[in-house]
């Protein structure tokens, strides 16, 4: 049995700040985007990923991955977004398997009347609290800590 390395009062800082600034960020901004454009944080996801793909369509399986969520809870989401016009939902050509999510006009419209108050609410919540040094110090971090976290030899 291994013996348990505990934190030390520092990394114990970090850590707690970390977890309670990612809640609270999280749900800070959450709530701006739904006050502001009556997007949720998943539509926002879904159609700024779609905008930057290719034809702005994406099969729901690539989707999913991006976004870290099942194909099934994916699924269930963008036919809730189909229903309101966001988004439509059709075959993959090449293979007929599977399926292709397409961002629509209306969807389009939507992101871009959300994306000024989400980048401001990101600026006012996160960025414009920070120096330059911190937020490439920021920077830096999420990109070791996800290096690490996309590395398979690394999972425990």
């Amino acid at each position: 049995m291994t013996k348990t390395q505990w934190l030390d009062p520092a990394q114990e800082r970090a850590w707690r700040g970390y977890r309670r600034m990612f809640l609270l960020l999280n749900a800070r901004l959450a709530r701006d985007l739904v006050r502001d454009s009556g997007l949720s944080e998943a539509d926002y996801d879904v159609l700024s990923t779609l905008s930057e793909a290719d034809g702005r369509r994406a099969r729901l399986s690539a989707l999913a991955e991006r976004m870290l969520w099942s194909q099934s809870r994916l699924s269930h989401h963008i036919s809730r977004m189909q229903g309101r016009g966001l988004v439509s939902r059709g075959e993959v050509e090449s293979d007929g398997r599977g399926s292709v999510v397409v961002l629509t006009p209306a969807g389009m419209r939507a992101l871009e009347a959300a994306a000024p108050g989400h980048v401001a609410a990101v600026r006012a919540h996160l960025i414009d609290r920070l120096s330059p040094d911190q937020i490439a110090m920021l920077g830096d971090i999420a990109e070791v800590v996800l290096t690490g976290l996309s590395d398979p030899r690394a999972a425990l």
